[in-house]
């Protein structure tokens, strides 16, 4: 589901040394999907020309209320009433109090003022030094703002232009896109508590071997991601991958089998949905070597004994919040072979309502899937796609089955 395509998007930009995002934060939209209509302040030029916002855009930028290019001199209005919503990044310290206070003395603070407030939506990414960001009198605009309905989005922390670090940092383009696809996301979950695992564990042999699988975790958080776009309180138990957290997503990072037991034991207490969708290993090495095992001088090979890790799926699914109906189980099978017949089996005997079954060989490590949903009415085939785009697909699925 990509929330953008269609969309247009008047794209805002006040005065910042932040305005350099904005030009990434266009070309992200457009490639969504989104047409944008950049409009720039004064001060905003001296820190990104109209012309480059015109070639990433496509557009001719607006830049002034007395543009002649509207037949009826009334880009505020005009501009306003074509949007889906209006985006103001960065939006500097200056631009929010002129918000707080329906200042309207150049063409951005003037179409936000005229837009139409139960239509155009104004969501505004702050973008100001650390101090600036911590005064009182910005932290009361804020606050306002938000109870007048502002969508205000959160600030980044880290370097900044001046030299110091702190909070104030306007957001990464691809977390304002992140934002910006979750605002306009259908709320199929809206109150509902997710518990998501993801990623392979790893069992340790010694200090430096260990046994694990291919698993990547894209799957996993793709999930996660699309249960907070649709309005979830969503935390993630990620084993050992490589991957950004999700926007708006609470992240666990554990590294065995064990390791994860325990933590879904901690969190899905608190859940309502719960989607395995994590690699785990199903023995580990009985005994761990506290030193790197050598080769034998004779060539002997050492002799490894396992044993069985606890069935983090199988032990939620039949506790007594998932069998009453208060917490609903999603589990995942990875086969090599027979999908069908390995899913169904798996689903019967772990006593889950909803299995998802993929090719693990032909999955693991790619940007893209095919799933096979198993209930105890059959089985549904969704074709290979993106994982997110099949995360979007599962998330509406669960959310009719509740």
């Amino acid at each position: 589901m990509n929330t953008l395509a269609g969309k247009h998007l008047v794209l805002g930009l006040s005065g910042g040394i932040a305005c350099f995002k904005a030009a990434e934060l266009c070309r992200a939209l457009i490639k969504a999907g989104a047409s944008v209509q950049v409009v720039m302040t004064d001060a905003a030029e001296h820190f990104m020309t109209a012309v480059t916002m015109q070639a990433l855009s496509g557009r001719a930028v607006y830049t002034s209320q007395w543009d002649a290019r509207e037949a009826n001199n009334m880009a505020h209005i005009n501009l306003s009433r074509e949007a889906d919503a209006i985006v103001v990044a960065p939006a500097s310290a200056d631009f929010l109090a002129k918000l707080l206070h329906g200042r309207a003395d150049d063409l951005l603070s003037l179409m936000c003022l005229a837009r139409p407030i139960d239509k155009v939506p104004l969501i505004v990414a702050p973008a100001m030094n650390r101090e600036m960001w911590a005064n009182p009198a910005t932290q009361r605009n804020v606050a306002q703002l938000k109870a007048d309905c502002v969508y205000v989005l959160d600030v980044g922390q880290g370097d900044q232009a001046c030299g110091e670090t702190g909070d104030g940092r306007m957001l990464e383009a691809q977390e304002i896109l992140e934002d910006l696809q979750a605002f306009f996301a259908p709320k199929l979950l809206a109150g509902k508590t997710v518990l998501v695992t993801a990623g392979p564990t790893y069992e340790a042999i010694d200090p430096v071997r260990g046994i694990t699988n291919l698993s990547s975790g894209k799957m996993g958080f793709a999930i996660a991601r699309a249960a907070r776009q649709a309005g979830a309180d969503v935390t993630v138990i990620a084993g050992p991958v490589s991957l950004a957290t999700p926007r708006g997503v609470r992240r666990i990072d554990v590294r065995s089998a064990q390791d994860m037991f325990c933590a879904v034991q901690t969190q899905v207490t608190q859940a309502q949905i719960f989607i395995a969708t994590a690699a785990v290993a199903d023995w580990r090495p009985h005994t761990q070597a506290d030193q790197k095992i050598k080769k034998d001088a004779a060539g002997h090979t050492p002799q490894l004994a396992f044993i069985e890790n606890p069935d983090i799926l199988a032990g939620v699914a039949q506790s007594d919040r998932a069998q009453n109906g208060a917490l609903f189980c999603v589990g995942f099978a990875a086969e090599s072979h027979d999908l069908l017949a390995h899913a169904t089996a798996k689903r019967l005997r772990k006593q889950v309502p909803l299995l998802v079954g993929n090719i693990g060989p032909s999955t693991f490590g790619q940007d893209d899937n095919a799933l096979l949903l198993v209930d105890a009415l059959g089985a549904t085939e969704l074709p290979r796609a993106s994982k997110q785009d099949l995360a979007d697909e599962l998330i509406a699925e669960i959310a009719r089955r509740l």
